[in-house]
């Protein structure tokens, strides 16, 4: 007998409160969502596209790195290293260029990536993110005969979480501590969610609090089971523009300078920027990212990397333009040429870009044609006025398609079918030189929201592929 969709959805949502991923009721604080009784369908070609498309963003990961380290020994445009150092700490610039973690990448990469009428579009990258426990969750739970669950086939996100945390020791069984910000605390309960199914098979993966570890001359260290553990792996689930208010981030640096443990992501804050697309499109390096990243994989990025400009409020000469930049056929000289456009003509999105906590979760993103001529040319303002100590990016916006999804109405008790833009969260495993889809996760917002993120009314899934 075939289970009517409002129970699989009672059920999935029975199942997410269990494993403490979904508020238990509307009062609650935490995470809530509108529940649907299916994943969302990828095809066999789109399932394809996001197979090639990490192999491609590692390597643009490792130029991008090679960049900016030959750009701070002169030997690439100084400029490039320049802005991507625009606004850091010197100590943690000076730390991220250790010889030991020279080319040292991200463990885990996830593209945010807009379905749009003509494909995809990737509209930035995040090196340090959420969602990859309540994904593997929602793999779980949307397993079924009729489909096939998008990452299943590489082992699932635990299983190749841990393989990516012996990649980077280069050790077999290495004690692995997830360190959780209290900034990041939104993501605590995914994380003991892995942290569990990990201990589960054995593996010692040990979910923490900064101000849980202990610093010993020979490394650091977690109680587990009334005995100290020593760490070979932290992963760093905290933002590098909080360190100043992360307990004893001092001693977890002098231990990774020290070699005494092994951290994921790197401290690396260029690999955390959003003005690294902005570098991809200037028309002067080119050349240069086409002959490293070999042509395949230039003109792949080359048409899914929105447009992207970074707001540098430094005069131009005389002769100079924004490069790229076009308003009614002619080039943009000056930003303030782009304060009165037209709404139809403001198709563009203001980001802070990386090292600010306005970067965290679209809280500092202005979408030109949702705010009105005021607030966008504010927007503009400000964000020209911060550089270079808070640099921003304005990137051309991408409109998601229309697509329909169904969800359970909680009021009605009815399943409801809601027009909806879509997001898709593809998370990559680096292990050793290669790279590994454990999962995608699609947020469905209401068609009529500019911002796709997850929120109350948004339906949230896994990707499938239907089986024929």
């Amino acid at each position: 007998m075939i289970a009517q969709p409002e129970k699989i959805c009672l059920d999935i949502k029975a199942s997410l409160i269990k494993e403490g991923l979904f508020s238990g009721s509307d009062t609650e604080a935490g995470n809530t969502w509108r529940v649907s009784p299916e994943p969302y369908f990828l095809s066999r070609e789109e399932t394809a596209f996001f197979h090639d498309l990490g192999p491609q963003l590692l390597k643009f990961y490792s130029v991008l790195n090679q960049f900016y380290l030959d750009s701070a020994k002169g030997n690439f445009p100084t400029w490039f290293a320049d802005y991507l150092d625009a606004g850091k700490p010197q100590e943690l610039i000076d730390f991220g260029r250790m010889k030991r973690t020279r080319q040292a990448l991200p463990g885990i990469i996830r593209p945010d990536v807009i379905v749009t009428e003509n494909g995809f579009a990737v509209t930035e990258l995040d090196s340090v993110p959420g969602g990859f426990g309540l994904t593997s969750s929602l793999m779980s739970l949307y397993e079924d005969s009729s489909w096939e669950i998008t990452g299943n086939k590489e082992g699932g996100i635990p299983s190749l979480f841990y393989q990516m945390a012996e990649s980077v020791s280069k050790e077999t069984s290495p004690n692995v501590a997830i360190v959780v910000s209290d900034e990041a605390k939104d993501y605590l309960s995914e994380m003991q969610y892995l942290g569990t199914l990990l201990n589960q098979k054995g593996l010692p993966v040990y979910v923490v609090h900064p101000k849980d570890l202990s610093f010993r001359e020979e490394g650091l260290f977690v109680m587990h089971e009334e005995k100290w553990v020593r760490v070979d792996v932290l992963y760093r689930f905290f933002e590098l523009f909080d360190l100043k208010n992360i307990p004893k981030s001092e001693l977890i640096l002098y231990a990774a300078k020290k070699g005494r443990v092994v951290t994921t992501p790197p401290y690396k804050t260029w690999l955390e920027e959003k003005l690294s697309f902005a570098l991809f499109s200037h028309p002067s390096i080119k050349a240069n990212w086409e002959k490293a990243l070999g042509s395949e994989t230039f003109n792949t990025l080359s048409h899914l990397i929105p447009e992207t400009w970074i707001l540098d409020s430094r005069p131009l000469p005389p002769y100079g333009v924004i490069p790229g930049l076009e308003l009614r056929g002619s080039q943009v000289r000056d930003w303030q040429e782009l304060y009165s456009l037209t709404q139809k003509e403001r198709e563009m999105v203001v980001k802070p870009s990386g090292f600010s906590p306005e970067s965290w979760g679209s809280r500092g993103v202005v979408v030109g044609h949702d705010v009105s001529s005021e607030d966008w040319q504010q927007a503009l303002t400000k964000n020209l006025a911060r550089f270079p100590e808070q640099p921003a990016v304005l990137q051309k916006f991408y409109k998601g398609k229309k697509v329909e999804a169904r969800f359970l109405n909680l009021d009605t008790g009815k399943i409801e079918t809601m027009v909806c833009r879509v997001r898709l969260t593809p998370y990559y495993f680096v292990l050793q030189d290669s790279i590994k889809l454990g999962g995608i996760l699609a947020t469905l917002c209401p068609q009529n929201k500019k911002k796709i993120h997850g929120m109350v009314d948004a339906i949230m899934v896994p990707c499938a592929t239907k089986i024929l």
